[in-house]
């Protein structure tokens, strides 16, 4: 079974987060989140949660990629006010806090976003989600549900 990325230091979930999504490809990594930080407000915060941090899926605790390369997604969470602008009224599960995810599924609930997102997925190779949320709710799916995630990006006070 996965190490639980509780139990393990930042350096450690961030090396697994780069071994799984990006092949062990440091500059790969950096190159994604630095694309990603240039198509977003100034400020907002960048997470990365799921099964690249946990090495399992939620549904069945199937490792990540059990189903062949390229095949587990990147959960991309942003973190900020401005950064939730990008998505429609109606695209909320907490108005104002929690939005719905930008995926292959749902492209248009923040259409400004979906092109920087499908470039992402022609970097790295593979399904890319993003979703945005209030600092409150990171740090409460985390506390009260188990969720852990990574801060590639700390949002700054503008965000």
């Amino acid at each position: 079974m996965p190490k639980d990325p509780h139990e393990m230091n930042e350096n450690e979930v961030r090396s697994r987060i780069v071994t799984l999504a990006f092949d062990g490809d440091e500059r790969l990594f950096i190159a994604f989140y630095r694309k990603l930080q240039q198509g977003l407000p100034e400020g907002t915060g960048i997470v990365l949660r799921g099964s690249v941090v946990t090495n399992k899926r939620h549904e069945d605790s199937a490792p990540f990629d059990s189903q062949g390369k390229g095949t587990s997604d990147i959960d991309v969470t942003l973190v900020g006010s401005k950064v939730m602008e990008a998505w429609n009224t109606d695209a909320y599960y907490i108005p104002g806090l929690h939005t719905k995810p930008l995926c292959d599924k749902d492209p248009d609930i923040a259409p400004s976003l979906n092109p920087l997102r499908e470039s992402l997925q022609k970097l790295v190779g593979r399904p890319v989600n993003m979703q945005a949320t209030s600092s409150l709710v990171l740090y409460g799916r985390d506390v009260l549900f188990g969720e852990p995630y990574y801060v590639v990006v700390p949002s700054g006070e503008e965000a």
